[in-house]
Parts: C-alpha cells; structure tokens; sequence
C-alpha cells in the first residue's frame, strides 16, 4: 500500500492560496484518475483511494489545518499498516521559484510546520517529499504570503506543473527506485 498525501488547509477561503499547492496537485491527481475524495472523520481528513496493479493506493488530503498534518496521516498510516517508505508528500516551499520542483527522499522541515507535525508524528525526517516552488514572499510577511492566492496565470501554470507531478507520483506508486525519479524531475519547471 502507498499514502500520497497533499498539505493545504481546509475552508473556502484558503483554496487557491500558495500554502494549497499540495491540495490542488491532488485535486488534479484524482481528476484525472477519475477519483473522487470522500471526507473521513476518523482521520481528519478527504480520501481517495485508487487500485494500481491490486496494490490500494490513498490520496490523503488531511483537514486538520497545515499545523496539525502529522495528526491526520499518522491516523491513516496506523489504521492500514503504511510504512515510512510507502509515503510521499507533495507540499509548498518559498525557498523555490515559482513553477519548480524538489523531490528528497528525506530531510529537516526546513521552517514548514506541517512537515514538522509530520516529522513529529511519524518519527523521523525519512519520507518522501515533493517540494513545489512557490517563491520568496518579497518582503511580506512569510505567513500572508503563503495564505495569498493564486494569480489566474499561476493557476494556469500551476495546472501544467500538476502534470509532471502526477508524473512523478506514478512512478513512485510503480515502485520506480526513488533516486531515478528524482533526476527526472529534480529542477523541473514551467
């Protein structure tokens, strides 16, 4: 089994803010798998789940609020038995230009304090990310950055992002080895 988990934060207001980019790399995940999520309250969050070759493949979407991530995925790591190593987590980072990619098979939380509840909750920094570049906030204070929504443009260049990230989560559901997949998109931007 494969956890592949999105970090954004529930609610209207925040659904096409920077901090969301895990949220809708998953939203477009899902559509174009012709899956729907379905909220879970035993695990604070929306799920999917996709059939690949037999192997149950979870699209997590947790609904605790970017702070308390940890909370919602380590509910649904216990509940089906889901190792470290079968997790990915697709999330924001302002340390990247806008429109680029970092997958790491580990790593510190660099600041995102939903990979610190992560971290915190699953025991170690050994999981996977994709990191998405959503650039530096210009001066702005980093959390009204982050909660700032998408331009128009950038939601139209965020879509064909969403793609080579798809890309990159079906290989890592195919078991591609994880180094080979980060070569292919390491640095990859639109």
């Amino acid at each position: 089994m494969k956890l592949v988990i999105g970090l954004g934060n529930p609610g209207k207001e925040y659904e096409i803010t920077r901090h969301n980019v895990g949220f809708l790399s998953l939203n477009y995940i899902a559509n174009s798998l012709g899956l729907s999520f379905k909220t879970e309250s035993k695990f604070q969050g929306d799920l999917a789940v996709y059939n690949c070759n037999g192997e149950k493949v979870f699209f997590l979407k947790p609904l605790t609020y970017m702070n308390l991530s940890g909370d919602s995925i380590i509910k649904v790591m216990k509940f089906y038995k889901i190792d470290k190593k079968d997790i990915i987590v697709i999330y924001d980072d302002m340390d990247l230009p806008f429109g680029s990619l970092r997958l790491r098979e580990n790593g510190s939380a660099g600041g995102h304090n939903g990979i610190k509840s992560i971290i915190a909750n699953v025991g170690g920094q050994d999981f996977k990310r994709i990191r998405v570049g959503i650039s530096g906030h210009d001066g702005m204070d980093a959390k009204d950055y982050v909660l700032g929504k998408f331009s128009k443009s950038d939601l139209n260049n965020l879509a064909e992002l969403s793609s080579y990230i798809k890309d990159a989560v079906m290989d890592f559901i195919a078991e591609r080895p994880f180094e080979k997949i980060m070569c292919d998109y390491n640095g990859k931007k639109i």
